[in-house]
């Protein structure tokens, strides 16, 4: 039996695997053979094999360390080239009882990160930014005692009327106290008691309370005096501006805060207010303790022609608020506009009782709140002005900060009241029953109205620096 042909080697050459008719060398074989060996170059010298004789059958090429391209990454035998092993890390570290404590994991090494792809996002608007960009400030919790109570005094104050009339509401509500609430509401209708003159329901005491220094504190108010007053005589306070709600006219001559008394001594002084505010339930027991009377003809004769050391009214005073609802509609802050020009009632009123007129000028009373300017809203101002003529007051839109915050509510501003009052102009009274003379009411009303200049030129520097207007007088 013959032997079998023993299986030749495959020729290193592809020149020679082409002779033999054998299929080409892979790439993976190509990539390990020198450069000079590879695609059948001619001029390669002959390769050299291990063994005796050349008569022997060819062997492998002596096993030589492969020689890599360095372009791109190579596959062998279609499969990726394996990353390296992973290398051990030892860390020593102590734990919190102090003891050693040896820690070995595994550190892989330039293994390829995944790269994050980047995808564009479209979110929706930011909750809670409208609350960011508001414009109310609210009060912090950490706010002292004294101030507390002064916001309490001032919205007192500020909501009597609501809270008289309110409780008023309530009695009537309960059955058991009709009896008691018809013949006083019947009372209150027909009492003269705020043009008596007699002053004789006004309280000292009450008029005196420390709340009313917390009140004036709140802005703070002053009063400040240009000259003495003789109690020997009779004064007409003539208060400007009218601002919103007067509350300084309320601070310095309503009470004692400022210290009225001290600054004139022997002068007893009456602010004077609208008549229907006398014939409202309980509030109006409330201003007549606190010394406040109707600003009626009648009332402001027989306070100055009655009572004090003489029994004529020597010694008594009372504060009108000239401008009077007019002059609130133009109360804006930083202004000055006084409704003074055919305001001479009061100055009549000087020469027949022989009071002297005394000019108060109340520097921040148009500070205290913001209001809807006539210009913005012209129809506003003109269903404001036919309520003044139908019911003889009216009703300002106004607004400036609340109890809990800085920016919203029916509080005035904490800015500063600064109160003067001017130099008394000397009046010639009239005889009883005379015509007072228009020519001497000019002059008079002319003096009264330079004293107040002279007022505002004196102290605008000092208690009014951030006015963008000068004082005005109109209509």
């Amino acid at each position: 039996m013959a032997s079998p042909t023993p299986l030749s080697a495959k020729p290193p050459r592809p020149v020679e695997q082409e002779k033999q008719q054998q299929p080409p060398k892979s790439y993976a074989e190509a990539a390990e053979q020198p450069p000079d060996q590879v695609n059948g170059l001619e001029n390669t010298p002959p390769t050299q094999f291990v063994g005796k004789g050349e008569a022997e059958a060819q062997r492998s090429p002596p096993f030589s360390q492969p020689r890599h391209r360095k372009s791109g990454s190579l596959r062998l035998n279609g499969a990726r080239k394996q990353p390296k092993e992973p290398e051990l890390v030892v860390e020593d570290f102590l734990d919190k009882d102090g003891e050693q404590l040896t820690s070995i994991k595994l550190k892989f090494g330039d293994e390829p990160k995944p790269q994050r792809t980047q995808t564009e996002l479209v979110s929706g608007r930011k909750a809670g930014a409208r609350w960011e960009r508001s414009h109310i400030h609210f009060a912090p919790l950490s706010i002292p005692l004294q101030r507390r109570l002064q916001t309490l005094t001032v919205l007192f104050h500020t909501l009597s009327i609501a809270l008289f009339l309110s409780f008023f509401f309530l009695a009537c509500s309960i059955p058991l106290f009709w009896p008691l609430l018809l013949p006083y509401t019947i009372y209150v209708l027909l009492s003269s008691a705020p043009s008596s003159g007699t002053l004789s329901h006004r309280s000292p005491f009450l008029r005196s309370l420390p709340i009313w220094s917390l009140f004036a504190s709140y802005f703070p108010a002053r009063l400040h005096r240009s000259s003495r007053l003789e109690p020997t005589r009779k004064y007409i306070f003539g208060y400007h501006p009218h601002g919103i709600i007067s509350h300084g006219a309320f601070a310095a001559f309503a009470t004692e805060a400022l210290g009225f008394s001290q600054l004139f001594p022997g002068i007893t002084n009456t602010l004077l207010t609208l008549d229907t505010n006398f014939r409202i339930p309980f509030y109006r027991d409330y201003a007549l303790a606190m010394g406040l009377a109707s600003v009626s003809r009648e009332s402001c004769e027989n306070i100055l022609s009655k009572g004090g050391p003489n029994g004529e009214g020597m010694g008594r005073a009372i504060t009108i608020v000239v401008g009077g609802a007019r002059e609130s509609l133009d109360a804006r802050p930083h202004t000055l506009n006084l409704v003074l020009k055919r305001r001479k009632g009061f100055v009549k009123l000087a020469i027949r009782t022989g009071a002297d007129l005394v000019p108060v000028l109340a520097f921040g009373e148009n500070d205290l709140y913001n209001q809807v300017t006539s210009d913005s809203h012209p129809f506003v101002h003109k269903m404001q002005l036919f309520v003044k003529r139908c019911m003889g007051f009216t009703i300002p839109l106004f607004h400036a900060r609340g109890v809990f915050n800085y920016d919203v509510g029916l509080m005035p501003y904490r800015k500063s009241l600064n109160v003067v009052v001017g130099r008394p102009i000397k009046v010639m009274q009239s005889r009883k029953g005379e015509r007072v003379d228009e020519g001497y009411v000019d002059e008079i009303h002319g003096m009264y109205v330079r004293e107040l200049e002279r007022i505002w030129e004196e102290w605008r520097d000092r208690f009014e620096v951030d006015r963008r207007v000068e004082l005005r007088i109109v209509e």
